[in-house]
């Protein structure tokens, strides 16, 4: 760290020091005056502190220059940051403070019949000094308001953490607990809830209003207030490009329900086994994906039923064998529909009807068998 008043003869600091002291009491006028949220009574806590901060720093500065040392002592100063940090208020009223502070001094130096023998250079110096000492000062204050920041954030969001772990508590934590929890966190409950499963889901949380997030691994989970139409489009903008699983809008006591079946679709999400469904799934639209995912031995033996017997026809029919085996199935056995689907003619499709119907066999008349035959073509690519 540079230390510019080490290039200041220690004669200057002896011959300034009963100038710099005697502007103690226009330093903390000039702040008063300069500076509204300071225009305050010099009495109690704040008149002590106020004082204490300038008597301080004056007596240290001049007692700085011509060593070469770093600042002794700053905690009184980033303390000055974490209690304007406790008021509310940002760092703006103790910069201008610093400045005004600054100005006070070097008049006051100037003013000095000391100073008024020192030769240029050493004047520069001590501009310097002063200046850059002013700066580590107010550098310190930075740190603890920034300290103080931190640690607001992390106790509201500690709180918050808690809200989302009795949301998804079971059995269900009381009424009476919840509002609890959600007051000490600044959160209203709200009526109906959905779950997000995001990774980051505090920072997507903080996106959307009315939300809490908790970070957790593979994925983090955020509860949404659903309570208005088209919330699903906030999720998506707050998303950011992010992968997202929404889960369904239920009362809040029934959180814990939206959030299991948001994680139960998330890692066949956010292994791209939807693609039709990029950036934001709702869950509640792939039930049926969501079902075979759930039990993937039964969805292999769907699949095995539908592949194992065409694996002896050439690669090109037996994709042309899926390809109007789904179409048909889709379109409800309509032999019109399914070839406008496919743009062949339609006695085309009854040619290669009659011929799936020599593969699956009564499965292509019977409702049972349709189901399980659409079932099994849901586990194949589209």
């Amino acid at each position: 760290m540079d230390r510019p008043w080490s290039r200041v003869p220690a004669s200057v600091g002896a011959a300034l020091r009963a100038d710099v002291l005697a502007a103690t009491d226009s330093l903390i006028a000039a702040v008063q005056a300069q500076v509204p949220d300071y225009q305050l009574p010099l009495q109690g806590n704040f008149g002590a502190r106020l004082t204490a901060g300038v008597s301080v720093a004056l007596d240290q500065f001049v007692g700085l220059l011509g060593a070469d040392t770093d600042l002794p002592d700053t905690r009184m100063y980033a303390e000055l940051g974490r209690v304007e940090h406790r008021h509310g208020r940002t760092l703006a009223a103790l910069q201008a403070a610093y400045q005004a502070g600054t100005r006070t001094v070097w008049q006051a130096i100037g003013e000095s019949s000391a100073a008024r023998e020192l030769p240029a250079p050493v004047i520069f110096a001590l501009a310097e000094a002063l200046f850059s000492y002013v700066e580590q000062l107010s550098a310190a204050s930075v740190e603890g308001w920034a300290e103080e920041e931190a640690m607001r954030a992390g106790s509201v969001q500690a709180r918050r953490a808690a809200v989302v772990d009795a949301l998804l508590a079971q059995p269900a934590v009381e009424p009476a607990e919840l509002e609890r929890l959600a007051s000490a966190a600044g959160w209203t409950v709200p009526a109906r809830v959905a779950a997000l499963v995001v990774e980051d889901a505090v920072e997507v949380a903080s996106r959307i209003p009315g939300a809490v997030g908790r970070d957790l691994a593979p994925a983090g989970v955020a509860i949404l207030p659903a309570v208005r139409e088209g919330f699903a489009d906030v999720v998506r903008t707050a998303l950011r490009e992010r992968c997202g699983v929404l889960g369904p809008a239920v009362p809040v006591a029934r959180a814990h329900r939206s959030a299991a079946r948001a994680q139960a679709a998330w890692p066949v999400h956010a292994a791209g086994l939807l693609p039709q469904a990029e950036g934001l799934l709702i869950a509640d639209e792939h039930l049926v994906e969501l079902l075979l995912a759930a039990a993937p031995d039964l969805a292999a033996d769907l699949r095995e039923r539908v592949e194992e017997p065409l694996r002896e026809l050439p690669a090109g029919a037996a994709a042309r064998s899926i390809e109007t085996l789904r179409a048909w199935l889709d379109a409800h056995g309509d032999v019109t529909a399914t070839a406008a689907a496919l743009h062949v003619h339609p006695q085309t499709v009854r040619y290669r009807l009659a011929g799936l119907r020599d593969i699956y066999g009564a499965a292509m008349d019977t409702p049972k068998g349709r189901l399980e035959l659409s079932l099994a073509l849901r586990t194949l690519p589209p």
